[in-house]
């Protein structure tokens, strides 16, 4: 009798997933899952991110005052690249692959920048960004472009900021 005055019910029985994942769902998250329910929120921000910058790449992405002309002829490659941003949302497996066999076809094998001696995966990566054998893994070996005392200072004056105090107190 009470239940009928508060218009509460016990549940019958578990609820699945609307997803059919296998999981049991809850009337909190729609009766999904909770894995399918942050799927579907995350789809769902994607969806309003896709469509915000699509609205600013087509209304121009100046002040916002709406006061200057859109020119065509931007917005006609502004389209295009939207065009090929939305092909490379697809999911990872349709697109991912192919893109993965042709970036390794590509790539070929590992080479040392200075002897053009083949590395594999024994490669040293240096800070200028090119990789090197292990005889011309050292900065004084390959010429290295990168300046290692601007990085330490930079990295020291970071770490130990300059503190100094006031030289009148406050009242």
């Amino acid at each position: 009798m009470e239940h009928d005055e508060t218009g509460c019910r016990a549940p019958e029985g578990p609820i699945l997933c609307i997803n059919n994942c296998g999981f049991f769902g809850s009337a909190a998250t729609m009766n999904m899952c909770s894995k399918c329910h942050e799927d579907m929120i995350l789809k769902q921000e994607q969806a309003k991110l896709a469509a915000s910058s699509i609205d600013s790449l087509v209304n121009g992405s100046g002040s916002g005052s709406g006061k200057e002309p859109v020119v065509s002829g931007n917005a006609d490659v502004a389209v295009g690249s939207v065009e090929s941003k939305a092909i490379s949302a697809q999911p990872p497996d349709v697109l991912g692959s192919s893109e993965a066999g042709e970036a390794k076809a590509k790539e070929g094998p590992n080479r040392c920048n200075t002897c053009r001696k083949r590395v594999g995966l024994t490669g040293f990566s240096c800070r200028c960004g090119n990789l090197f054998c292990a005889a011309h893994r050292y900065s004084d070996k390959h010429d290295c472009r990168f300046d290692y005392r601007k990085a330490a200072q930079a990295a020291i004056a970071k770490a130990n900021p300059i503190v100094k105090a006031e030289k009148l107190d406050k009242i």
